[in-house]
């Protein structure tokens, strides 16, 4: 059957040193890594779905529906509320739009707004109860295996040691961008 590196070859993988299958137009990220953010990342939304059946694949493919029915459910029950949503990057805002989006729901900014700033007209019942907290879950597993990967690269590209800066008891002096000042 040949090597592992003979069967990367042949399926246009690469092999990881750490021991998963990586593919060359994702960098270095294994793809077992990435199978298994993804299925963590499904298991999330299932959770939020509320399915009657978590292990089922039908389940997890009827998630958004299921939540997309919720919020209509919702709206006729109480009025829709625009909603302000200022994220801390251009990764958590990308997923949050991706939420957004999934759920049928309209992101936009108006003419002046920070690019990380998303509206959108929602109940608050479903902010509260679902599109937050599935957020934050989804937003925390990913910032996780993105600050795992990047740690990942920085020690096997750039250098091994990863420890924080050395922290001095002595006071700080006055810095202009990055330089010193002294009087």
């Amino acid at each position: 059957m040949g090597c592992p590196e003979d069967l990367a070859r042949r399926s246009r993988l690469s092999v990881d040193p750490l021991g998963g299958r990586t593919n060359p137009q994702r960098g270095n990220v294994s793809i077992d890594d990435e199978s298994r953010l993804i299925e963590k990342l499904r298991k999330i939304e299932l959770l939020f779905a509320r399915s009657p059946f978590p292990g089922e694949q039908a389940a997890a493919e009827t998630a958004a529906d299921r939540i997309r029915q919720r919020i209509r459910q919702l709206e006729k029950a109480e009025r829709t509320i625009e909603f302000r949503f200022s994220l801390p990057d251009t990764w958590s805002k990308a997923l949050f739009i991706a939420l957004l989006r999934r759920y049928n729901l309209s992101p936009y900014r108006y003419r002046g707004q920070r690019r990380t700033t998303v509206m959108v007209k929602v109940t608050a019942s479903f902010v509260n109860e679902v599109l937050w907290p599935e957020f934050q879950e989804l937003n925390g597993t990913l910032r996780a295996h993105l600050d795992s990967v990047t740690s990942n690269i920085i020690k096997r590209a750039i250098h091994a040691n990863d420890a924080d800066v050395e922290e001095r008891t002595e006071q700080a002096p006055n810095t202009i961008e990055g330089q010193n000042i002294t009087s």
